[in-house]
């Protein structure tokens, strides 16, 4: 646990939330300022600043723990589609430096935007930058 983490006292239980799910591994609770009705945010116990901080052992049990999440989501708020939010770094959007994901139900009159605009790579060739990548796996 991290001292002025907001996330590591939610995970505590020293800040309330209204959680809909948690586990030894992990918490999920109603963002307090959502972006569509339901957004929920899943946290692991374990403090990560994160993606890149976070153990493997936690990370491969967060994405069954998000499925879980979004069927429930989706069975009680018939929300016509979902997005997974995850940022790292602040250049990246990252606001709280815990490790979280935004499970997002979307709606058809929802005012959620995650776009981004399509660009044409001009750098070394993929088939060279793809090699120098797996170097590092």
């Amino acid at each position: 646990m991290k001292d002025n983490c907001i996330f590591c006292k939610i995970a505590a239980g020293e800040i309330p939330s209204y959680t809909i799910y948690e586990d030894d591994d992990f918490k999920a609770f109603m963002d307090i300022s959502p972006a569509s009705k339901g957004h929920t945010i899943l946290i692991p116990k374990v403090h990560a600043d994160n993606l890149f901080e976070l153990d493997e052992t936690v990370a491969s049990k967060l994405l069954p723990v998000a499925a879980r999440i979004a069927k429930a989501l989706k069975a009680e708020l018939h929300c016509e589609g979902l997005n997974l939010l995850q940022n790292n770094g602040e250049i990246a959007g990252q606001t709280v430096f815990h490790f979280h994901m935004h499970i997002i139900p979307r709606y058809e009159v929802d005012k959620v935007v995650v776009k981004w605009v399509e660009d044409k790579y001009e750098g070394e060739p993929l088939d060279q930058l793809s090699e120098k990548i797996k170097k590092h796996l």
